[in-house]
């Protein structure tokens, strides 16, 4: 072990050692050391980062006595820009960012798990359906994400080497977070998408799309992957979670929150929890897209050693500097504020 990692491990035992007691009973009786704070994301209105929008609409933040000013950006790699950039002090994001971010010296660390599996599909437009059948028939095509080099991307990358393509054998557009996808794919601007629901699922409804690979459930997930692949999470750096202990022990507690009221409520409870704008004019849909992800929600806040290993495969793939390197588990994800509020 070299002494950056010595370091780090160190400091974050003396941390979590301090705050070993602060599960939920603990640390409503203490302040915030930063109570107001900013978190990023890359799509809110994406299923994929359902649970901020639940913690924020039902005031589990609030209840936790936090502050939080939420940024949208046009795709997760952004936000990840902002943190590292000083504007942001929280982002929910991909998992993988952490992986990455670590084999570059970027401090960037998980504290709790919201994903269990990706929820992104990749399919083409149906007119297409004939002519590309398969992955590896998508060589050339025009392909809308998120945002270049956001999970969307990354997951649609992934799957064209593991059928035999190169990752920049297809254009990458990025359309942002909803309807310009949608209007991108309709139009023909692009052949087809890697997205998540509530997009897929009307585009499911309204006939527009052939799918290729579904990862909205274990079994897709697992087809494509070899095992679970954790997706979005909340991390922050390192040294803000050195020095504000309690106020993440506050917001995991908010986000845990969050997730058990996922696992609880039905898909309409679901959609009446949402902003109007979310359900894009149509709740039904939103509906129905949500009982299409539902399976793909973290059921405890955890990241599994599983999850890491079938991510960090995935990073070796995509990520030449990752190909030669080891970034620990231990350096991804802190499970002690998930495990303080199960306490």
């Amino acid at each position: 072990m070299n002494r950056r990692m010595f370091l780090v491990s160190t400091t974050t035992l003396a941390v979590a050692a301090k705050f070993v007691d602060l599960g939920p009973a603990a640390a409503a009786g203490e302040k915030a050391e930063k109570p107001d704070l900013t978190i990023g994301v890359g799509g809110k209105p994406l299923l994929y980062y359902l649970p901020l929008t639940i913690a924020e609409r039902k005031g589990f933040f609030e209840e936790e006595g936090l502050n939080v000013i939420i940024n949208d950006f046009s795709g997760g790699a952004k936000s990840l820009q902002a943190l590292i950039g000083g504007s942001l002090d929280v982002v929910v994001g991909a998992y993988e960012h952490t992986i990455r971010m670590q084999n570059k010296g970027q401090d960037i660390v998980a504290v709790c798990g919201l994903g269990r599996f990706p929820g992104i599909v990749i399919a083409v437009r149906k007119s297409l359906a004939s002519d590309v059948r398969s992955v590896r028939e998508l060589k050339g095509r025009k392909m809308a994400v998120t945002a270049p080099g956001s999970s969307t991307a990354l997951m649609l990358q992934y799957a064209l080497i593991k059928n035999g393509l190169k990752a920049d054998d297809v254009a990458l557009v990025g359309t942002g977070g909803g309807a310009s996808a949608l209007a991108a794919l309709k139009s023909g601007e692009v052949d087809g998408l890697s997205y998540v629901d509530p997009v897929i699922a009307q585009l499911e409804r309204e006939g527009e799309v052939q799918i290729l690979i579904d990862t909205r459930t274990e079994a897709g997930t697992r087809e494509l992957f070899g095992g679970a692949n954790p997706a979005a999470a909340v991390y922050t750096t390192h040294s803000f979670i050195e020095t504000n202990p309690i106020t993440i022990q506050k917001l995991v507690n908010a986000f845990l929150k969050a997730l058990k009221f996922i696992q609880a409520s039905t898909p309409e409870d679901i959609a009446a929890a949402v902003p109007q704008e979310y359900l894009m004019g149509d709740k039904s849909l939103y509906v129905e897209a949500f009982k299409n992800s539902r399976e793909m929600y973290s059921l405890d806040g955890m990241v599994t050693e599983e999850g890491y290993k079938s991510m960090m495969s995935v990073s070796k793939t995509l990520d030449p500097e990752l190909a030669n390197s080891d970034v620990p588990f231990s350096r991804t994800f802190d499970p002690s504020f998930v495990t303080s509020s199960m306490r």
